[in-house]
């Protein structure tokens, strides 16, 4: 299975969203809070090309999106392409 980030805040319900839908899939995935770590927020809006909104999703290394796009890939039967490789 894919290898799965996601950068949140546990203030931001878009990124509750985010992981409950991770979770019913049964997908694990490294979260870190930028909150907790706010070191760790320049390197995610470099990795989001300038994106700086939680959450923001790589799979496999790859820049998915926020809750939106994630849920967008979800509909179209793309994430699950995405969570194979």
């Amino acid at each position: 299975m894919a290898t799965v980030e996601i950068y949140t805040k546990r203030t931001c319900g878009f990124c509750h969203a985010a992981k409950r839908l991770l979770m019913a899939k049964g997908v694990s995935f490294a979260e870190v809070d930028i909150l907790d770590y706010p070191s760790e927020r320049p390197e995610m809006i470099q990795r989001a090309n300038g994106r700086s909104t939680v959450p923001q999703v790589f799979i496999d290394g790859t820049h998915v999106g926020g809750f939106d796009e994630l849920a967008a890939a979800e509909r179209s039967g793309k994430l699950d392409d995405l969570l194979a490789s």
